[in-house]
């Protein structure tokens, strides 16, 4: 009897402790989430007064991006204090107070830290640029200019231009793989390896479950600075950057990825693993080889838990074909490794703008984040099904859009504040005029009107999670038999004690299916009702998918 309890309790803490595979993570901008002060800025406080809703999704974690002290060139991205929360957002007992009160609703926090750079008002940059010889003077990546006084390479910026940025203190440039105010760490320096392992040991003391890790492949660059080749017209693409970004005309093989990276991430994953039930979640930035960076970061126990890369975050509609190509690709590069899933977030234009979804086609994309293998994170705003925000450009906030406008709007249309309540003033969001306009056309969709409409896409995203919850199969078996045919994807998950097939007509055409052969039961009738003649055949519509379940071998 001892014994049998004993292994059951082993059973338990081992689901608890991998509570992110297959996990469901909805990530918070806490600028745009619900502002507690009128200030019309989101902050720590209003997240906490908005955690029961985001525990009605059935959701496993959230994952806050930076609230720390930053002067706000990329609105946190640009950290100037990685142990303290900025007064924008709140204090840290705010923090503390959100986290306690997140995990006695049974969700996991998750926080966005941003290591491949800091800001230039970061007091270890500020020493490092005084001279030559303090002991921060190689924290960050300094280089002398050529002998024309020119950058030491031909690196790219993603905010466009040049990398490098001359410094009149030092006589040299430094490195800056995104705005100039954000210089980048120099991770082949060991004490910036250890002090930054030192700032993730501080807040998983404190309590938090777990690390969503920025450009987590722009950590170390090439040694040697050695020029980056151009890269092929046919080959471009915007997945990262606009088209109209020159940062599309290179092939970064030297400006990230480097190999050195997999040791710290090892080491980060030590650390992590120190403290029980934690997770790393890695965001990959490569257009080329994304799947492949992801492979390498996930493979085996002893590197990150989970990445994601930009495959269903770029402009290309996903069809079944670009689908299965996606998968056959990661399988081929890294069968063991555990991907996560985003459709929308902070930096890309919201997927059901992006790719032109109808109502129909928001559903079935949500139930097939559901049924792939790997986690999934939602983006707020998401299970709203709202649309990309037009934002005026007297009101763009972004400087990635302002400097490339009108080709490329940037990422604000995204980040305008979340709609809770369809009349309220600012439609819930805040009671003075908020940073970025609150759009009409979203408020329709606010959480208030379709709380009281059991068919919203808002319920709808609430079924979702839990189907995938409620099989074993979604959440970590495996996947097999993906094939596409007629702009039908279909695939098996499957764990031992249960099978799950699942096909989605991502065309445009009505398509007929035949169910594999066995004993399969429909399911999923409370996401979408599809009819099934006795002979297993299933016409899909287009939007329209399948769900059949058998049990045992």
């Amino acid at each position: 009897m001892n014994v049998q309890n004993n292994a059951d309790l082993n059973s338990s803490t081992k689901v608890a402790a991998d509570w992110w595979r297959g996990g469901v993570i909805y990530q918070i901008y806490p600028r745009s989430f619900q502002d507690s002060n009128g200030d019309g800025i989101g902050d720590l406080r209003g997240i906490t007064q908005r955690l029961g809703y985001i525990a009605s999704l059935g959701v496993d974690a959230i994952w806050i991006s930076p609230f720390f002290k930053s002067p706000m060139k990329d609105f946190g991205y640009d950290v100037s204090d990685y142990r303290d929360v900025d007064p924008m957002f709140g204090t840290m007992a705010d923090f503390k107070i959100l986290l306690d009160q997140a995990h006695a609703l049974g969700l996991k926090v998750m926080i966005d830290l941003v290591l491949s750079h800091t800001s230039d008002q970061h007091p270890w940059f500020v020493e490092s640029r005084a001279n030559r010889d303090n002991p921060k003077s190689d924290w960050f990546v300094w280089a002398d200019p050529k002998p024309d006084g020119t950058p030491p390479n031909n690196w790219l910026s993603i905010f466009g231009g040049s990398a490098w940025q001359w410094d009149s203190r030092r006589m040299q440039y430094y490195l800056h793989n995104f705005l100039s105010s954000q210089p980048d760490l120099n991770f082949h320096c060991r004490e910036v390896q250890d002090a930054l392992l030192d700032v993730a040991r501080f807040w998983l003391d404190l309590g938090v479950d777990g690390f969503r890790l920025d450009t987590i492949n722009f950590y170390f660059h090439d040694a040697q600075l050695r020029d980056n080749p151009a890269l092929p017209l046919d080959q471009r693409n915007a997945s990262i950057a606009p088209m109209v970004n020159p940062y599309n005309h290179q092939n970064h093989l030297y400006s990230k990825s480097q190999p050195e990276n997999i040791a710290f991430l090892e080491r980060l994953r030590a650390l992590t693993d120190a403290y029980e039930g934690r997770a790393c979640l890695g965001e990959v930035g490569d257009a080329q080889r994304g799947l492949e960076i992801m492979g390498e970061y996930t493979t085996g126990d002893k590197r990150m838990h989970m990445c994601y890369a930009f495959e269903f975050l770029e402009s290309r509609a996903i069809t079944a074909g670009h689908a299965k190509q996606v998968f056959d690709q990661l399988e081929a590069k890294a069968g063991d490794a555990w991907p996560c899933w985003a459709f929308s977030n902070h930096d890309v234009q919201r997927h059901a703008s992006r790719w032109g979804l109808s109502d129909l086609s928001v559903r079935q994309h949500a139930v097939l984040m559901m049924c792939l293998r790997g986690s999934a994170c939602l983006y707020q705003g998401e299970e709203l099904g709202l649309s990309e925000a037009e934002v005026p450009f007297e009101r763009l906030q972004d400087p990635y859009g302002i400097e490339f406008w009108p080709e490329f709007k940037g990422r604000d249309g995204c980040r305008t504040p979340m709609v809770w309540a369809t009349q309220d003033e600012q439609s819930g969001f805040s009671s003075g005029d908020p940073w970025l306009p609150v759009s009409k056309k979203q408020a329709e969709l606010a959480v208030d009107r379709q709380e009281s409409n059991d068919q919203s896409i808002l319920h709808h995203y609430r079924r979702a999670i839990a189907f995938r919850h409620a099989h074993p199969a979604l959440m970590s078996g495996t996947q097999t038999d993906m094939a596409e045919e007629n702009g039908v994807l279909r695939f098996i998950r499957e764990d031992g004690r249960e099978q799950i097939f699942c096909a989605f007509n991502l065309g445009s055409e009505p398509a007929a299916l035949t169910l594999p052969a066995g004993n399969w039961q429909m399911i999923g009738q409370e996401l979408q009702a599809v009819a099934e003649n006795e002979m297993g055949n299933v016409t899909l519509e287009a939007a329209q998918f399948c769900l059949a379940r058998r049990t045992g071998g």
